[in-house]
């Protein structure tokens, strides 16, 4: 049995990343020997090279994979617009990172652009798709249908990046039939059924806790093998099946800690030493400093 993955892991990790980390760090924009996987510009990967790309998939770290889906969709609203080429410095300030980083991840998936030219946009577009399995067709199952269930049906973010909410499930009778977003509510004990037959590929549970677990085993007897978790509660599935948690209060747990941690290093080192015994005039009592 497999448990599903927070943010934060790798992969994979071992001699695969470690190569593709050391191909990475010597890799530059329109430097075509950094890696003897570099291709010419202009050029994508064939599909008799669908191996390779998921060899490199398999090696990418997870924080980099996160940031390729920031640039597939900052990249595919310029080609939208027409822009046909674009510089690494400019992709890196459009997505939020610095043009070393970018330089790597891209690297991953073995594309190092053109000195003088950057990348051209479709071509990177089309291998960061093949890359995060964006050439298959999916279909979504959201179940839960309350106020976060709702908001999830209602997206539009979801067709139009490639996942349509093609069902959605409840608990509560009462609901059944009713459209969300134009989708009917189905009953919850017919999620084997109903993903087996829509062959949904991604099932979304937005449910209390304790009905978590439940649920995940009618998507994965359904046929689902990736399930994104909103329950407060870690899954147990089988290997195969892939499972990411979002968990919004830990999102405002770590951000308050680096709110924190700021207004600490602002406030220097006198104030994190309080509290520690290397002031003797002074000390903290449930969070307040007081003189002695």
């Amino acid at each position: 049995m497999a448990t599903q993955r927070d943010a934060g892991e790798s992969v994979v990790t071992g001699t695969a990343a470690a190569a593709s980390d050391r191909a990475g760090e010597g890799a530059a924009e329109g430097d075509p020997g950094a890696s003897p996987d570099a291709r010419p510009a202009g050029t994508a990967a064939p599909d008799a090279d669908v191996a390779v790309v998921r060899a490199r998939a398999r090696a990418i770290p997870e924080a980099a994979v996160a940031r390729l889906a920031v640039y597939l969709r900052v990249l595919s609203d310029l080609s939208d617009d027409g822009v046909v080429t674009i510089s690494s410095e400019e992709l890196s300030v459009a997505a939020g990172v610095n043009s070393a980083k970018l330089r790597k991840d891209l690297s991953y998936i073995g594309s190092y652009g053109t000195r003088g030219v950057g990348y051209d946009v479709n071509v990177l577009v089309g291998q960061i798709e093949r890359t995060l399995g964006l050439t298959r067709k999916h279909k979504v199952a959201v179940v839960g249908i309350g106020n976060l269930g709702h908001a999830l049906a209602n997206y539009g973010g979801f067709p139009s990046r490639g996942f349509p909410v093609a069902a959605l499930f409840d608990v509560d009778p009462d609901l059944e039939g009713i459209p969300v977003g134009g989708v009917p509510v189905h009953h919850t004990d017919e999620i084997v059924r109903v993903c087996g037959e829509l062959e949904i590929t991604i099932g979304v549970i937005a449910t209390p806790a304790q009905g978590a677990q439940a649920v995940c085993d009618g998507l994965v007897q359904g046929g689902v093998r990736c399930i994104l978790n909103f329950a407060p509660v870690v899954l147990q599935v089988p290997d195969n099946v892939e499972v990411r948690k979002v968990d919004l209060a830990v999102e405002m747990q770590i951000l308050s800690f680096h709110v924190a941690r700021r207004d600490d290093a602002a406030s220097g080192p006198e104030a994190a030493r309080v509290g520690d015994g290397a002031n003797p005039d002074r000390d903290e009592v449930n969070g307040v400093v007081v003189s002695k």
